[in-house]
């Protein structure tokens, strides 16, 4: 790969005597060793963390993304052509991006996620992908003003939107929202990153850059939908995706939130759409995955990941465009998309979408929502004293709005267990 894709934004750096390792391998430390990512062991994935202890976090679904990511770079390697094989991530970048694509996600999910969202309207909004983005950019203690300072193809990897938030329509009571579901956060990074964002995509042409930024506009939100990714996002996409279409349904088999009978329901009308030999081995494996041994569940969940694994290819999606990590993406057949994409929504349906769980959405968004109200009211008083120290300069030096950036980067920041404790410190008596 060429130097410009493994250049970091402070410049060439010195390697420690007797280091060995690659640019990737170097990247992968960082984030593994970052405060960021150890947080993750105490951020919500789908079931609230400490409820159950089999119950997977945002951690240990980084960690089977990461596993799934570096199967499918493997099965590209066999079946790729030579040209293909040569533009794929390296194991350790591949690795790399999906570790660190969750660790922008504030406490409680997609929750805390509008929370947020709907606090920072007037100030560039929230999504988590855009605060991954500026915490392995800028925030991560690595660097003092380059965050993790990973290479240029790594932060390329890590765009899922390589777009900037358009502007984003105001609420006309901002502190009594109602329901957030109309706040659903828009799909890209902050105003204020913007210059990293130039940084990353200086390589490319000017038309290059211009096809892969394109946006269509959405009448509501999330307001808007970026068209295209680098072939690396694409890759640790469908490794997140696998990771949560069959490693959370498992949580769900085996805590008894999805029932054998709820299972058919959803599946059984789409299996019947799949192909002979697709559709056999769904019925098979859906008998498995409710069986009570362990062993023959666990096999069906291995078997699931392997449908979708050995089935990913390389196509061009971008064919205007003179890059080739932008040109190429990963994919799946039509058959398997839809199968992954049906897993996806007996989860959603059947543990996200179920009472119990969006009351305690319902709960954690209230909390973050009080949260933000009481710092932003009352900075100097109720920040610990580095964060205040950041607010005050960012508000001295450009305003509300990038204090209130800061203010976020803290919310963001805490895991379910620390917010939990800091609302208790400040609201319950």
């Amino acid at each position: 790969m060429t130097a410009h894709w493994q250049a970091r934004r402070s410049g060439p750096s010195t390697q420690r005597p007797g280091d060995r390792r690659t640019a990737w391998q170097r990247d992968r430390a960082r984030v593994l060793h970052s405060a960021a990512f150890r947080r993750l062991q105490s951020k919500t994935q789908i079931m609230n963390v400490g409820e159950n202890d089999f119950y997977r976090t945002r951690l240990t679904h980084s960690l089977e993304a990461a596993q799934i990511g570096a199967s499918l770079i493997n099965q590209l390697a066999h079946v790729g052509t030579e040209d293909e094989v040569a533009m794929l991530p390296d194991l350790n970048l591949m690795e790399t991006l999906c570790l660190a694509h969750d660790i922008g996600h504030p406490p409680f999910g997609h929750g805390g996620e509008t929370a947020l969202n709907f606090k920072m309207l007037g100030s560039g909004g929230f999504e988590g992908n855009g605060q991954t983005f500026r915490i392995v950019g800028k925030l991560e203690a690595y660097h003092p003003e380059h965050g993790m300072d990973l290479t240029r193809r790594t932060l390329l990897g890590l765009l899922k939107y390589p777009v900037l938030m358009p502007e984003l329509p105001q609420p006309s009571a901002a502190e009594n929202p109602g329901s957030l579901a109309q706040w659903r956060p828009a799909k890209a990074l902050f105003a204020c990153d913007s210059d990293l964002l130039d940084w990353v995509l200086e390589p490319l042409s000017t038309a290059d850059r211009g096809l892969f930024q394109a946006v269509d506009t959405l009448p509501e939100s999330p307001w808007q939908r970026s068209r295209h990714k680098s072939l690396d996002a694409s890759l640790m996409e469908l490794a997140d995706d696998i990771a949560y279409g069959v490693h959370d349904l498992e949580d769900a088999v085996v805590t008894g939130t999805l029932s054998e009978s709820q299972w058919h329901a959803h599946l059984d009308g789409v299996v019947a759409n799949l192909d002979s030999d697709l559709a056999k081995l769904m019925q098979q494996l859906g008998r498995q995955l409710f069986s009570q041994e362990h062993s023959v569940r666990k096999d069906a969940i291995g078997a699931l990941v392997n449908i979708f694994v050995t089935k990913v290819h390389l196509t061009e999606v971008l064919a205007e465009a003179e890059e080739p990590l932008v040109r190429f993406n990963a994919c799946l057949p039509q058959p398997e998309r839809y199968l992954l994409d049906s897993l996806k929504a007996v989860v959603f349906e059947h543990v996200i979408n179920q009472p119990a769980i969006q009351q305690l959405r319902y709960r954690s968004q209230n909390m973050l929502l009080n949260l933000f109200s009481a710092f932003h009211a009352e900075p100097m008083r109720l920040l610990p004293q580095n964060t205040r120290a950041r607010w005050q300069a960012a508000f001295t030096q450009a305003g509300q709005a990038a204090a209130d950036r800061i203010l976020c980067d803290y919310i963001a920041g805490m895991t379910d267990d620390y917010a939990e404790r800091m609302y208790r410190n400040l609201f319950v008596i």
